[in-house]
């Protein structure tokens, strides 16, 4: 049988932690998602001044970063270089940069996933939340 890592309260906080200092830094007004490896929200988070939609769109980016174990970025530079039929692809809803799995030894825990500003500095927002647990 195999073990494999989880995400705990603990490593949720301090990445959601991270990523709102981050944010708070930039003074950007965006919603944070952290999903387990499953997809499944662990947390949200949205400050101050977001956008109501991206409290929808930062879990859909972390649970497509999670359940494709790649940044969502990957299939949005898919969807736009042509092959628009990736639309169709099951479960997948936040096809957009801003959505970045968490790796632990080389597995997939989870991902983050934020949603505000443009969609390079969701991601950024998103690594440095991240870079605080790994």
């Amino acid at each position: 049988m195999q073990t494999k890592s989880v995400l705990s309260l603990s490593d949720v906080r301090l990445i959601a932690a991270a990523a709102e200092g981050e944010a708070l830094a930039n003074h950007w007004a965006v919603t944070i998602a952290i999903v387990d490896d499953g997809g499944h929200l662990l947390w949200l988070q949205r400050l101050d001044g977001a956008a109501p939609i991206s409290a929808a769109i930062a879990p859909a980016k972390a649970r497509t970063a999670a359940l494709g174990r790649r940044e969502s970025k990957v299939y949005e530079d898919v969807i736009n270089q042509g092959r628009t039929s990736f639309l169709s692809a099951p479960v997948l809803e936040g096809m957009l940069e801003g959505g970045v799995p968490v790796m632990v030894d080389g597995q997939c825990v989870g991902a983050v996933g934020v949603s505000g500003v443009k969609s390079s500095e969701d991601a950024q927002i998103a690594r440095v939340g991240i870079a605080a647990l790994v």
